[in-house]
């Protein structure tokens, strides 16, 4: 009897062992398992901002595009006027070649 008995005991141990450590999984699992919630909430907010931050440069890239201030449209002014005179300078040129 005294080798059941200790059969049993060992038997005892082992499952009180098996038990403290599926206990220990367990509350392992579920810190797992809020970690991976607390990440997916994280990116779910890094997402939305992201796409915030694509329509803004698009909006800002294109108001850049359409934008003209009073120095580009002086500049152009300038330039086409400046071409304007060449023309002319060429075609008086090509005028007294004749």
């Amino acid at each position: 009897m005294a080798q059941n008995e200790n059969v049993l005991a060992t038997f005892q141990t082992r499952v009180r062992q098996l038990i403290l450590r599926f206990q220990e999984m367990k509350k392992e699992n579920e810190e797992l398992y809020a970690m991976v919630a607390d990440n997916e909430r994280k990116i779910a907010v890094l997402e939305t901002q992201l796409a915030q931050k694509e329509r803004d440069y698009q909006s800002l890239k294109m108001a850049r595009m359409l934008e003209i201030s009073d120095n580009d449209l002086k500049d152009s002014k300038e330039r086409l006027a400046h071409l304007i005179r060449e023309v002319n300078k060429c075609i008086a040129v090509l005028s007294d070649e004749k």
